[in-house]
């Protein structure tokens, strides 16, 4: 187990090395940050002057070998726009975006199993249709559709909850039905899928002839069974709630990373962008350590090979 985790930890910051090094060069296509805070009639003295005291004047080539040389120190240097350390900025709203993310997979489990394993107890039943027609409607909408129908009518039109920011408990109420959205309707059709193969093994269908109920049969012991494609479906959509929340931030200005990286984008803010992919990028390595480390509690053959 160990060997596994040490080869999918390496391949993981192999791949993050190599998108590490694909944004240091798209960031720097999107033009010169000299043009967005100096004035327009600024003399190529004043624009020399601030790359300079930015790290901007030196050739490109230079610039990269000084980021992988600050990068294995940890340090991503200096946010332009925030004036202080870019790991600085992109870690004070990690806290908010992976709680955020918690609370909404931890809902959408809650609701997303007890669904599917219903519908898979009654096969092309009524019961079965509905929640096959809701796991598809809410798979298959847009989030930014979704949040903004939600602002127009609970906060607008009904001004139960509020549009924006970060206060008291209602607030957090859209940002996090946004972000359950898609993961719901997904893994509910999963759920669904495992426990109607698991159900209709023989081991279940024996112990069904031998009186057990359906619901005990289901909840006790096909579930665990049937946990390998539903912890490898959630482990994923996990890893799409902590990168980012772009959606969430950019509707219901959430002070979270994806905030951070959209506001990092449009000030031409280098630095806090090669900060934030790095460490959503740790985030979602260990997100896939940890799915790893529950696939081996999950089925012991696992831990075995």
């Amino acid at each position: 187990m160990l060997k596994f985790l040490s080869v999918r930890l390496t391949t993981s910051l192999i791949a993050l090395t190599g998108v590490m090094v694909i944004v240091f060069f798209l960031a720097r296509l999107t033009g010169s940050p000299a043009s967005l805070y100096l004035p327009v009639d600024a003399t190529d003295a004043m624009v020399e002057a601030f790359n300079r005291q930015n790290g901007l004047d030196k050739p490109l080539v230079s610039q990269f070998v000084d980021f992988v040389a600050n990068a294995l120190r940890l340090d991503f240097g200096q946010s332009i726009a925030q004036q202080r350390p870019a790991a600085t900025a992109v870690l004070s709203a990690m806290p908010q975006t992976i709680l955020l993310a918690a609370i909404a997979m931890g809902l959408t489990l809650l609701l997303a199993i007890p669904l599917g394993t219903f519908a898979a107890l009654s096969p092309n039943s009524t019961l079965d249709r509905g929640i096959t027609l809701f796991s598809l409607f809410t798979a298959s909408i847009p989030d930014f559709w979704f949040a903004l129908v939600c602002v127009l009518v609970f906060s607008v039109s009904l001004g139960l909850l509020p549009t924006s920011g970060q206060g008291g408990l209602s607030s957090w109420v859209l940002p996090v039905a946004t972000v359950m959205l898609h993961p719901v309707g997904v893994i509910t059709q999963v759920v669904r899928g495992a426990m109607l193969e698991t159900l209709n093994a023989g081991y279940v269908q024996n112990a069904r002839a031998r009186g057990y109920s359906w619901r005990r049969l289901a909840f006790r012991h096909a579930l665990r069974n049937a946990a390998l494609p539903i912890i490898t479906v959630a482990g994923d959509r996990a890893g799409g709630m902590v990168n980012g929340a772009v959606i969430v931030s950019a509707v219901f200005a959430w002070p979270g990373i994806g905030k951070v990286l959209v506001d990092a984008v449009y000030n031409r803010d280098f630095a806090v962008i090669q900060a934030g992919v790095f460490v959503v990028g740790i985030a979602v390595i260990l997100l896939n350590i940890l799915v790893d480390l529950v696939y081996a509690a999950a089925d012991p053959r696992i831990r075995v090979s």
